[in-house]
């Protein structure tokens, strides 16, 4: 039987340490920050990642260069027949696609899923991956699973200061000021290709119910009849995290929820202390 390996990225917001449990690889995603190169969960841990956000270093988001990818890749087909490479969403990165390329030359070995997930939902890809391959199933059969299901996944997110978002052009510096007076918070939504707008409240309990009643219409109506994976994500204190868990199982009971922070590569461009929500439906063998 053919050995399938599962590779992944660090936007998964799989750690090194958890992927090592899991039998799997992390390709770390490279930031600069004020110039100088550091790798996710290599040599920048999350503490000092919101260290230097804080201190408003010039913090930017890079993608693996080519020979980091093959790099890997070709460490890894030492000891596989195969590799499933699920990076982050086409429509986030180029990466994705650059990653599409250089398996060209891998005359069938390398298998690149641009199944467009980010972050929480790019990780329920990954678990799906090794329940399949575990099940005796071929790369070819994994792939046109992943495929086929890439877009039944939603998340909601909500920040806590708009300067992110006002840094990285998503607000303008007008409306930046106008929503900090207001006390305004915007409720992102992540459907498949980008971050977009979904809603503007006032307030973080105004923001957290939109949350909720987004995510619960769409359990309701676009999922309906299915099993969905419920998650929660943040790049908030842990407390804080809990705390919206918490909400999320009063609201949604009878999930078995899964929290995990944020990956950075989104944290750069939200900042600390947001929170989201995500689902995405289980995998129908």
């Amino acid at each position: 039987m053919e050995k399938i390996a599962i590779v992944t990225d660090s936007n998964s917001g799989i750690t090194q340490e958890k992927a090592k449990k899991l039998g799997i690889r992390v390709l770390p995603m490279p930031f600069y920050i004020n110039g100088e190169l550091f790798y996710e969960d290599i040599t920048l841990t999350q503490e000092e990642f919101y260290q230097r956000l804080a201190e408003d270093a010039d913090i930017s988001t890079s993608q693996p260069s080519p020979a980091e990818v093959t790099g890997l890749w070709d460490e890894v087909l030492q000891d596989n027949d195969k590799i499933i490479y699920i990076p982050m969403s086409s429509g986030l990165s180029s990466s994705c696609e650059t990653a599409m390329g250089l398996a060209r030359d891998y005359e069938g070995k390398v298998y690149v899923v641009d199944n467009q997930r980010i972050s929480i939902t790019q990780q329920q890809s990954v678990w799906d991956a090794i329940e399949m391959r575990d099940k005796g199933m071929s790369a070819e059969e994994i792939v046109d699973v992943l495929m086929r299901e890439k877009l039944e996944a939603s998340i909601y997110i909500t920040v806590d200061t708009l300067k992110y978002l006002k840094k990285g052009g998503r607000v303008t510096p007008a409306a930046a000021t106008i929503g900090t007076v207001l006390n305004l918070k915007p409720v992102l939504t992540i459907q498949g290709e980008k971050l977009d707008a979904f809603a503007k409240v006032r307030g973080i309990k105004a923001a957290k119910k939109t949350m909720l009643d987004a995510m619960e219409k769409d359990i309701k109506e676009r999922f309906a009849g299915k099993e969905v994976h419920l998650e929660g994500a943040y790049t908030c204190s842990d407390e804080a995290a809990q705390e919206w868990k918490q909400e999320i199982a009063e609201r949604l009971p009878g999930y078995d929820i899964v929290m995990d922070r944020l990956s950075l590569s989104v944290s750069c461009h939200i900042g600390p202390g947001a929170i989201a929500i995500a689902c995405s439906k289980k995998i129908e063998l």
